[in-house]
């Protein structure tokens, strides 16, 4: 193989198939990256069996070739070459030489043919959505997959299609994200998505309205995003029935500034460690809500105004789970609805209904004021 390409365009390309690439392995060429070369480009693949990146840049293909390079090793000495052009060349021992300017290094190779093969998507389904309403949903919804291993299904998103309509639903056993758009669908299906897939899903994914294509098959799933394509296997299993946990009736219902009741949380919040956990006690009544916490170290409270029509309530939360879903609510305003101290509090836009938050109360203490 025997190749030149663009320093910038290779830096950048490594670096995001570098995330797909497994750290440690007893295949030793899923450590590293595969290049291939194509007509006029060269192919970067990482896997790590699970999840898969390939992308394509321009490239002068002298010598055509593939070959696997230590993806730790590659990137680094990638990220430093000092000209804006890489000379690629790999001899028939696998020793690869990599030239840019003075800098000169030789590095070994892993013949390609040890490289396991990205699985073929079989049976698919396909969806087209803009790049910016993607990202917007998954953002919306990562923040609650579960991080243990307790349910593996529930460390990925439920995507539901109906024939007009995407919905991502994510739970963690605390609380719940929910949020749904229009999207052009084949057919109705639903899956779940790795919540790591979707993470990297997230870093690739742009701000424009460009469409990007799905296509889903029985076990994996592919996303085209520009020049990248992400493939990963499908969480098997049964999903929590999320339409049973969401409370259908609500007793008190809240209109509050997003904003301020982040501040406030987040002031109460000061007095929160790692070891000194403590629920922030939320009273919501009167045309304001008071927040409270108490922990070894002090006491805190604060109260903004918010309007509230219904019952007076007052509750206890996680302040993690309840700025987490305040953060990711994107409006100015937002409305909250409650049925009591034990029912979860759901979040909800001002108007409409394009995302739907719960998270669990707290049990309190009761305290002496």
């Amino acid at each position: 193989m025997k190749i030149s390409c663009q320093r910038q365009q290779l830096n950048e390309a490594v670096l995001n198939v570098q995330r797909a690439v497994s750290t440690k392995s007893s295949v030793p060429a899923l450590e590293g990256i595969l290049l291939k070369t194509g007509e006029n480009e060269i192919t970067l693949c990482g896997y790590d069996l699970e999840l898969g990146m390939t992308t394509k840049i321009e490239a002068q293909v002298e010598e055509p070739g593939n070959i696997v390079l230590s993806a730790r090793l590659f990137g680094d000495i990638v990220r430093r070459l000092p000209a804006d052009t890489v000379y690629l060349a790999t001899d028939e021992k696998k020793i690869t030489s990599i030239k840019s300017g003075p800098a000169d290094f030789s590095i070994v190779g892993i013949p390609a043919e040890e490289y396991p093969e990205l699985p073929a998507i079989t049976g698919e389904t396909s969806i087209k959505i803009a790049n910016c309403i993607l990202k917007s949903m998954i953002r919306q919804t990562i923040f609650a997959v579960a991080e243990s291993d307790a349910k593996p299904i529930h460390t990925g998103t439920l995507f539901e299609l109906s024939k007009n309509r995407i919905k991502l639903i994510s739970v963690d056993g605390y609380r719940l994200a929910m949020r749904e758009e229009t999207a052009a669908c084949g057919e109705e299906t639903s899956f779940v998505v790795p919540g790591k897939t979707l993470g990297e899903v997230l870093k690739l994914l742009g701000d424009d309205d460009t469409e990007l294509e799905i296509l889903i098959g029985r076990r994996h799933i592919l996303f085209q995003i520009g020049s990248y394509c992400v493939i990963s296997r499908l969480l098997e299993g049964e999903f929590l029935d999320y339409r049973a946990a969401i409370p259908s009736a609500s007793a008190t219902e809240v209109t509050v500034s997003t904003r301020a009741f982040i501040d406030s949380v987040e002031r109460v919040s000061l007095l929160i460690t790692d070891r000194l956990k403590s629920p922030v006690r939320c009273v919501f009544e009167d045309g304001e809500i008071k927040v409270s916490c108490s922990t070894s170290i002090g006491h805190a409270n604060d109260q903004l105004s918010a309007n509230i029509n219904g019952a007076g309530v007052e509750m206890g939360f996680n302040n993690r789970y309840l700025l987490d879903a305040l953060r990711n609510t994107e409006g100015d305003e937002v409305k909250i609805q409650l049925n009591g101290a034990l029912s979860p509090m759901k979040i909800l836009p001002r108007e409409g209904d394009s995302f739907l938050f719960l998270v669990l109360p707290v049990r309190l203490k009761s305290e002496a004021q």
